[in-house]
Parts: structure tokens; C-alpha cells; sequence
């Protein structure tokens, strides 16, 4: 079975995920002031046709504003953790070295208005905290009718979009080696899990997004050849990883040069 199949399974027709390379976090560039998950880089992306994988982080306020990081730190003037501060407060706050500031996702929905398709990553700390899974929902709500899916390295999240928004594709990402400081809490059984995608009956992914480096195991391999679902690989960002990238997956997630 191949990706072009999937709608024979009574899955989604995923067909334009993997018709072009997807940038990542945007068309990002640090060096000419284009911030990651800014309105710059999703302009660039826009511009050069490309989708846009976005993270979406919680606000003390309930609200879901596209940032990567669980802290300001590295990304802004400021210092904290994003979920201590209100959408007002951080919707105010300037990218370092740029002049874009932090949008909502509802206003980076408004900006990118269908043009390329979408890729929204929930962020989790792996805790059952279900608030900001509930409102990327309730935003995508309105937006329903473009090229959108919505993916995660919690499960957790992944299973419970199966109830929320049945009608949205959803994917997992994972990896061979949990190996990352966002992970050091997790036990090594649970870790094995999810590197063996062990969750697989509970969360029923519509498509897999695997470590670039990690392509040749087992669960992307079967994933994508037993079972058909569209393998998208991440981050790729040399000749060699592009190469892995097109002999093992259908699609990657880019960034640092233009395809």
C-alpha cells in the first residue's frame, strides 16, 4: 500500500501534505532578521509556496500563540515561561532581532488566509494537560475549509483530536532516542513507547513525521510501507539529510536553504 491509497483506506487524502516540502517553523532566517514562527518567515514561505509547520504554546489566559519554546528566553528580550504571561502580554513582546512580534494563532491563521497548507505542532510537557490541545481546536474551528493538520510528540494529545476534531488530520512525531532536556521526565519505559509508537491502536495517526535521522527503523518503515500512511521527515537541513529524506519519506520539513 502506498500514500496514494490512503483514501482506499478510509483514511484522509493527504496528497497535497506531501506534494511540496513544508518549511520549518516558516522560511526562516536568523542571519537576515527572520525570526522562526514569525509573520516574516510565514510571509517568506508564502512567497515561495511552500507550507509552514507552526508550534503553538498555552497563555496564562487560555489562549494559543505560535512560539516554540516552553521560555521567552532564547527568542525574545524577555525571560519566563510563556504560559506565565497573557496572550495581551506576549502579543506585545518583539521577536529578538527582528521587528515581527508574537502573533496568536488565530492572527497567523489570518495571515497565511489558505495560501499554503498548514501544519500546526502542539507543544506538550507529557503531563495530561488537555487546555491548549482544546483551544488550537476550537481556533482551527473557523479555518476548516484550508489545507491543515495537527501533529504532536504527545500521543496523548494525538488520541484525544480523534474525539475533538475528528474532521482535522492528525500525525505523530517521534524519534529512535528521547534523548532531549523536554524528556528528561519521561521514564524509559515510556520512552521505548513512544520510539516504538506502542500508543498506535489508541491514537490512530493519520500520518507519521519521523526524526530525518532516524529513518531507517522499524515503526516509519512499517508505517509507511505496511500500512500506507504518508511519512513526513524532520528537520532536514543538508544534501545528505534531503537524500535520506527522498529515499525514505514521502515529504520533509526544512529549513536553513530553499528546495
Amino acid at each position: 500500500m502506498t500514500a496514494g491509497t490512503l483514501k482506499d483506506a478510509g483514511r484522509p487524502d493527504l496528497g497535497w501534505l506531501v506534494a511540496k516540502p513544508i518549511a520549518h517553523r516558516g522560511l526562516h532566517d536568523l542571519a537576515a532578521g527572520v525570526i522562526e514562527n514569525s509573520p516574516s518567515a510565514a510571509t517568506a514561505a508564502i512567497a515561495g509556496g511552500f507550507g509552514i509547520e507552526c508550534d503553538v504554546q498555552l497563555t496564562a489566559d487560555g489562549e494559543a500563540v505560535v512560539f516554540h519554546d516552553f521560555v521567552l528566553d532564547r527568542l525574545t528580550g524577555e525571560t519566563g515561561a510563556v504560559v506565565a504571561r497573557k496572550a495581551a502580554e506576549l502579543t506585545a513582546i518583539t521577536l529578538k532581532g527582528s521587528s515581527d512580534k508574537i502573533l496568536t494563532l488565530s492572527a497567523f491563521l489570518d495571515l497565511i488566509g489558505g495560501r499554503v497548507p498548514l501544519v500546526v505542532e502542539i507543544k506538550s510537557r507529557f503531563d495530561g494537560d488537555l487546555a491548549l490541545t482544546r483551544r488550537t481546536v476550537e481556533v482551527l474551528a473557523s479555518y476548516k475549509s484550508h489545507p491543515i493538520v495537527i501533529k504532536s510528540f504527545d500521543p496523548a494529545i494525538v488520541t484525544a483530536l480523534r474525539e475533538l476534531a475528528p474532521q482535522i488530520p492528525r500525525g505523530i512525531v517521534a524519534m529512535n532516542a528521547y534523548d532531549y532536556g523536554d524528556y528528561d521526565k519521561l521514564s524509559v519505559e515510556r520512552k521505548h513507547a513512544l520510539a516504538n509508537l506502542l500508543h498506535f491502536t489508541e491514537s490512530r495517526p493519520d500520518f507519521i513525521s519521523w526524526k530525518v535521522t532516524d529513518l531507517d527503523s522499524a515503526a516509519p518503515y512499517l508505517c509507511r510501507n505496511a500500512l500506507g500512511l504518508p511519512l513526513m521527515s524532520w528537520t532536514v537541513r543538508t544534501p545528505e539529510e534531503r537524500q535520506r529524506a527522498a529515499a525514505m519519506a514521502d515529504q520533509m520539513v526544512f529549513e536553513g536553504f530553499r528546495p
